[in-house]
């Protein structure tokens, strides 16, 4: 098949994605947040009966992460955390779909943003670590709702659906930066104005942008942006994560200072102090942790890129 050829079709295939995203967001999008919840068990059900590849992975995870728990402890929060899964997979659709208002309503506390606040008015900005736990998603707009908020993101693979993204991401007033150099520098300048930046910090990066540090007593590859953007800015750094209230309640968006050297000199020693963070997080509620991805695939080729270095 010829370039041109090959090119339309991957335009054609991207545009029939994007299609079928928005029909999707559209259509469950107009469920309720009970009713998501709903349906979200179901699918999180159906995970765990069809005993696959999702399920498996749950539970390699929370063999080698939590072995302290007994097997009968372990299905247990297996299940858990595949019906928490379906219910923030489905639930994205509702949330991605609200008003600023909206978002607020189903907030229903706080608790630590003040520290944020306070920290935003000595000039610093800060640094949010926001891993995938609970509804990131929902987290992310709140926040932002409440100060000026850069949100960094990696791309999609599909190039299609980065707009998409970038539209629903941003509805409550975030600024989104794409993890990539541009990115950065988007991102030190909003810190560098006194605002917030917000980070998932358990993504593992690409090649060469990370180092291998422990997480739950494993080797993971781990960013080393973090590190860098607090060391040139010295931004406080804090944690931030969506808890989901039983019985469609809402959420509750826990904060706290980050107190583990993430800005070592040392990478690794930085990069350990950071998965060090996500775990006091997860082990907070565990069943709302994205146990469902493979953090452990991925080995470093090296030492970061001299641009996550000072």
């Amino acid at each position: 098949m010829s370039k041109p050829r090959r090119a339309r079709r991957d335009r054609l295939r991207g545009q029939l994605r994007l299609g079928l995203a928005r029909f999707l967001l559209w259509s469950l999008g107009r469920l309720s947040l009970g009713g998501a919840q709903r349906l979200g068990r179901l699918v999180g059900r159906a995970f765990w009966l069809a005993n696959g590849k999702t399920r498996k992975t749950v539970e390699e995870n929370l063999a080698r992460c939590l072995p302290e728990l007994d097997a009968a402890e372990r299905k247990k929060l297996a299940r858990r955390t595949l019906i928490e899964t379906g219910m923030g997979l489905i639930e994205t659709a509702p949330v991605w779909n609200w008003s600023r208002s909206q978002v607020g309503s189903a907030v229903k506390d706080m608790p630590g943003f003040e520290a944020i606040e306070a920290a935003i008015e000595t000039g610093r900005g800060a640094i949010l670590l926001a891993p995938h736990i609970g509804n990131w998603e929902l987290g992310g707009l709140a926040t932002a709702a409440r100060t000026p908020t850069t949100v960094m993101y990696r791309p999609p693979r599909e190039p299609a659906l980065e707009a998409l993204l970038i539209e629903v991401r941003s509805r409550c007033g975030a600024d989104m930066a794409p993890a990539n150099l541009r990115g950065v520098r988007q991102a030190l300048r909003a810190l560098k104005r006194g605002e917030l930046v917000a980070i998932l910090p358990d993504q593992a990066p690409r090649h060469g942008e990370g180092v291998l540090a422990p997480f739950f007593g494993h080797p993971a590859l781990t960013m080393t942006l973090i590190r860098t953007l607090s060391r040139r800015t010295g931004a406080p750094a804090f944690t931030g994560w969506a808890e989901r209230l039983p019985d469609a309640a809402g959420f509750r968006i826990h904060y706290s200072p980050v107190t583990e050297p993430i800005d070592a000199e040392d990478p690794e020693t930085a990069a350990a102090a950071l998965n060090r963070e996500v775990e006091r997080v997860v082990r907070e509620k565990p069943a709302q942790y994205q146990w469902t991805y493979r953090r452990f695939r991925r080995r470093a080729s090296g030492r970061a890129r001299r641009t996550d270095s000072t």
